[in-house]
């Protein structure tokens, strides 16, 4: 039976583990139906994406407008990997979800311009769902506005060529788009609750996403958000590609 593919791009163990065990718990995967790969652990790419029924890639502390000469070694080898990957998964529309920096890779790979624009930082924001969205399986009969977890310092500037926007906002207005069928991505965090966010605060504090004397008040401003609605954007991406 074919499993989930977790793939993870966050050089802290604490934090990487934490996002595993979140998208596990979030998206209901028992842990028997999940692969994980830490990409920046992988010597080279060795991925058969026909032993998988789908795809998940988590977030990342890297930016893809970093000028390449800046650009460490591990980060330099997750860009490669991504794109051996999408040149697969693209072309037989497999299905796919990036969140956060799975958002900015996909974007860049397809030739949209990435900057930072439209960064936001770390915390909650209100949502709202395109008309294309509102016939998407991942968003139908959910609510046109909702609540979000977001934190990144850059960001599409507009819709890559050929994909649906889904999900937009005032201060990120590519919030969540789909290429094709079966290819998501979502700038805000569906794994994410206000645990998982106060230990990011707590980890990235000095990574250039906000003031660092500023944690404690972004701490005390999260820790009692719920977001309901995203986590079930990410149960419904399992459950329609995960099979029974």
């Amino acid at each position: 039976m074919k499993h989930i593919l977790v793939l993870q791009m966050r050089p802290e163990n604490e934090t990487c583990e934490s996002e595993f065990e979140a998208i596990l718990k979030v998206g209901k995967i028992d842990r028997e139906r999940v692969d994980r790969i830490r990409v920046e652990q992988l010597e080279k790419y060795e991925i058969d994406i026909n032993n998988y029924c789908a795809i998940i890639a988590g977030g990342s502390p890297f930016d893809v407008t970093c000028p390449v000469d800046k650009k460490s070694e591990i980060q330099k080898h997750i860009e490669s990997f991504f794109n051996q990957l999408f040149d697969q998964i693209i072309a037989i529309d497999f299905p796919f979800l990036g969140i956060c920096s799975g958002n900015g890779l996909l974007g860049n790979y397809y030739g949209t311009t990435i900057s930072r624009k439209f960064s936001e930082p770390i915390g909650s924001t209100m949502i709202t769902v395109t008309e294309d969205g509102e016939k998407d399986a991942l968003l139908i009969g959910l609510p046109k506005q909702f609540l979000a977890f977001v934190g990144h310092k850059e960001a599409c500037n507009n819709v890559p060529k050929g994909a649906l926007l889904l999900v937009s906002s005032q201060t990120c207005p590519v919030q969540m788009f789909r290429i094709k069928k079966n290819i998501y991505a979502t700038q805000f965090h569906p794994e994410a609750d206000s645990d998982e966010f106060i230990l990011r605060i707590n980890t990235y504090k000095n990574f250039g996403y906000f003031p660092p004397e500023q944690a404690g008040e972004l701490i005390l401003a999260v820790q009692n958000i719920e977001t309901p609605i995203p986590k079930e954007i990410l149960r419904r991406f399992v459950d329609r590609y995960l099979p029974a």
